[in-house]
C-alpha cells in the first residue's frame, strides 16, 4: 500500500511539474512568435529605404500630375510603416528585457498582458509594411 502512495505521490508531482514547464513553454512560443514576425518584417526595412528613394528619383523626373500624387501617398505610406517599425521595436524594448525576449524568462501576468498586446501590434505592423511595399512597387511598375 506504501508503494502505491510514493507511486500516486511521483505521477502527480510530475504531472504538476510537466504542466508548470508547458505554460513556460507556451509564454516562451508566443515570445518566439513576436520575435519571428520581428524577424521576418526586420530586413523589409532596406526595401521600404530602397523604394523611397526610388519614389524620390521617379517624382523628380515626373512633372506634377496625378502619378505625381500618387507616388507621395505610397511614399508617405512606405514612410508611416518605416515610423511604424521603429516605434514598435522601441516600445516591445521598453517593455520587456533581454531574458525575457531571448532567454525564455518567466513573465509575470501583467507582462503576458503585455505580450498578448504586443503579438497583435506586431501583426498588425507586418501587414502594413506588406501593404505599402505591394502598393510602391506596383506604382513604380
Amino acid at each position: 500500500m506504501k508503494k502505491y502512495i510514493i507511486l500516486f505521490a511521483s505521477i502527480a508531482l510530475s504531472l504538476t511539474f510537466a504542466c508548470k514547464d508547458s505554460k513556460k513553454d507556451e509564454k516562451k512560443t508566443q515570445m518566439q512568435e513576436v520575435m519571428a514576425v520581428h524577424d521576418e518584417v526586420m530586413p523589409k526595412m532596406s526595401t521600404i529605404g530602397k523604394l523611397i528613394s526610388e519614389i524620390n528619383s521617379k517624382i523628380e523626373t515626373v512633372k506634377a500630375t496625378d502619378s505625381t500624387l500618387e507616388l507621395e501617398d505610397a511614399k508617405k505610406d512606405l514612410q508611416d510603416a518605416n515610423k511604424a517599425m521603429m516605434d514598435w521595436m522601441k516600445g516591445f524594448g521598453d517593455r520587456f528585457d533581454g531574458d525575457e525576449i531571448l532567454k525564455g524568462k518567466a513573465l509575470t501576468e501583467e507582462k503576458q498582458k503585455l505580450l498578448d498586446e504586443e503579438e497583435l501590434k506586431v501583426k498588425a505592423l507586418r501587414d502594413q509594411m506588406n501593404k505599402s511595399i505591394e502598393n510602391a512597387e506596383a506604382i513604380l511598375k
